[in-house]
Parts: structure tokens; sequence; C-alpha cells
């Protein structure tokens, strides 16, 4: 029987349709149809300035749009040569609000991953913390989730008066709240026995698919592009990369996917704490700082190719600049998410599973359709 799961199925996190070819409950193919959410990105980008295509990249995956502008915005700096005269302080803003950003993606993979599977407190759970974390974001911002925050060369804003004590205390009062999650559901004997041993992505195939983030970490590779590329203030910056170690199953399941997300957010928090100890210490704000470079009116880099990526919430994220050197907008901007490899994998390793189970890999891969479809 062919099945179709999805555009508009909750399971399917956004449009996605899934052709399933079925044999009573086995599923014997997935067939994935995309472009339900294509956001024309490339083409906005080769219509428009660098510094105007920063709201679009916000728009590919909206649930950490900071870490989307992070990675353009970097690219465009180095393609300048101006990296380097980049602020300590705008450097540890930017990584502070993309972890911050990173926080909340992983509370929304988590939480849906818990209701796809049955599990409805944790959502409601993971959904009241991520409203801290929009909350400060939008008074950093004034933007709830499309931020146009990061820009080339510093920030749209410096940091609200406060904002260093208020994120101090949204911490305090999340880590416990951590181990109340974990203990409702990562340690959950009907959780696991639905996500261990079910969806098992080695690490070879990992790789081959190209997939990245919590994805391939889970299958065990310790591959994170900010410890590889050591960009932005993260060498600075003690953190660990947790990776898949099949403690309830095999290693690459869906537990071990899960499990990575939880652990990231633990890290994530370690992160947040070290920008605001810098920033409340050594790199004050002061009455001259401004948080916007001093361009020229056109931003117009030397004629090159250039490829910038960074570790977005879900993986890899990539932007291939082709610059002509005498226009301020792009030649060509290809974009390179993470979501789109991630989820190219699902046929291979949803071959012979449930239909039930199915749903449980779904959810694991954690994507974007905006960034799927881009």
């Amino acid at each position: 029987m062919v099945l179709n799961v999805g555009p508009q199925h909750p399971s399917t996190h956004g449009v996605l349709r899934l052709e399933l070819i079925t044999d009573g409950e086995i599923v014997k193919e997935v067939i994935p149809h995309l472009g339900y959410l294509h956001r024309c990105f490339e083409k906005h980008a080769e219509s428009l300035t660098y510094q105007q295509t920063i709201p679009f990249t916000d728009r590919m995956d909206y649930l950490a749009s900071m870490n989307n502008s992070h990675v353009w915005v970097m690219g465009v700096e180095r393609m300048l040569g101006i990296d380097k005269d980049i602020p300590k302080r705008v450097e540890y803003i930017r990584v502070l609000v993309c972890e911050l950003n990173r926080i909340a993606s992983h509370l929304i993979a988590i939480g849906t991953y818990g209701i796809d599977i049955g599990a409805f407190t944790p959502f409601l759970w993971c959904f009241r913390d991520r409203e801290h974390i929009m909350g400060l974001l939008e008074w950093a911002s004034g933007s709830r989730m499309l931020y146009n925050y990061i820009w080339i060369g510093g920030l749209y804003y410096d940091l609200p008066v406060g904002f260093e004590e208020r994120c101090r205390e949204f911490i305090e009062y999340f880590k416990p709240k951590m181990v109340e999650l974990n203990q409702l559901l990562t340690e959950n004997q009907v959780f696991i026995d639905r996500t261990a041993n079910v969806g098992i992505l080695p690490m070879d195939l990992a790789i081959n698919y190209g997939c990245s983030g919590p994805m391939l970490r889970g299958s065990g590779l310790k591959w994170d592009l900010r410890r590889i590329d050591n960009y932005s203030a993260y060498p600075e910056l003690d953190f660990d990369v947790p990776v898949g170690k099949g403690e309830m199953g095999t290693v690459g399941d869906c537990w071990d996917r899960y499990k990575v997300r939880v652990d990231e957010i633990a890290e994530s928090v370690k992160i947040v704490e070290q920008c605001l100890d810098r920033l409340q210490k050594e790199l004050k704000r002061t009455p001259d700082f401004d948080p916007r470079a001093k361009l020229p009116r056109k931003i117009t880099p030397k004629a090159q190719d250039y490829y910038m990526r960074g570790e977005g919430s879900k993986g890899e994220l990539g932007f291939y600049f082709i610059a002509d050197g005498k226009s301020e907008v792009p030649f060509r901007a290809k974009s390179r998410g993470p979501s789109f490899n991630n989820l190219s994998v699902l046929p291979e390793i949803a071959k012979g599973v449930m239909i039930a189970d199915l749903i449980a890999i779904i959810g694991s891969i954690d994507f974007v359709l905006g960034e799927v479809d881009r």
C-alpha cells in the first residue's frame, strides 16, 4: 500500500510529504517530496546587497536565526578582510545570543520529539522555558524569532542595560528545570523503549550522506565546527562536544541523537555563563562603544570565491559566495542547509521499520523545512 505522511501531518515538523510504500505495518520504502516551503533564499541573495540579505538568512532555520546571520556575516567580513577588527565585546555578544538561540532550538527539538512519541508534559515544559529565551532575545533585538541583530562589522544594537543580570537569572532558573526534564523524559523507560535501537545511523553512512550536527555526533563522531574551525570567540571558551555512546542501545540510534541535544543544552549553558562573566568583568559597556562598524556606504568585496561555514543548531550551515569585485550584490550565493543533508539519509535508516518507529526516526532528525527547501 502507498501511504502519504504529510504535507500537513504534525509528525513531519513542517510541510514535508513522505510517500511510504508499506507491507502491512512495515515500511519498505520512504520517498521524501520537498518544495512545499521554498524560501527562494539564493535568488533573494543575488538580488540584494550583502547587508540587505541578513533578514532572509533568518527565515531559513527560523528556530535558530541568530546562528544563520552569524555565519553569513562572518563570511562577508572575511571577504572584506575586516574579521580581525571586530571588537571583542561584539564577538562575545554574538556568541551569547547564538548559544541562547541554540538552547531554544534544542528545546523545541526535545519537546516536539516527546509529543511525537506520546509524552505531552515535556512539550509544555520545553515551550515554557523557551519563552524566557524568546523574551531575552526580543529585548535585545526587538523581535522574537527573526532578529536581524547581527550585522556586518558588528551588531544592530548593544545589549540593553541589565540584560546580563536578567540572563544570569534565567540560567539559574533553567538548570534545575533541565534536571526535571531528564527525570521525566530521558530516563523514562517507555521513552527509552521507543527510541533505543531504532533508526540506527552508522558513522560511515552519516559521513557519506554529509550529515552534521547532532545527527553526526549522535553516531559517535566528535565533529563540531566551533572546535574544528575555531571561529568567533569560541577558541577562548571552555566546552565539551557530546557524542552518542550507545548507553541505552546502539550508537547512532534515536535515543543517542536525542541525548546529544540534551547534553548540548548543558554545554551551551556553560558557554553563556562564560560570555556573561567576560561581558560583566572585562568587556564592560563604555559610553563610547559603538556596536556598528564604520563601513563604506557600498560593501564591495574583491573578486573571489569564498565558502564560510559554522555550527548551526542542526549542523554545518555554509554559504558559498562568488563576488565579482564590482557590485555590492553577490554574483552568486549558494546555501548549504544542514537539514537537507540530514533528511536525505531518512530513506536509508527507515527501511524495514514499523510505521510508528518511522515517526520516532523523523522526530530524531530535527529538521526545519525552511532550511531544507531554502
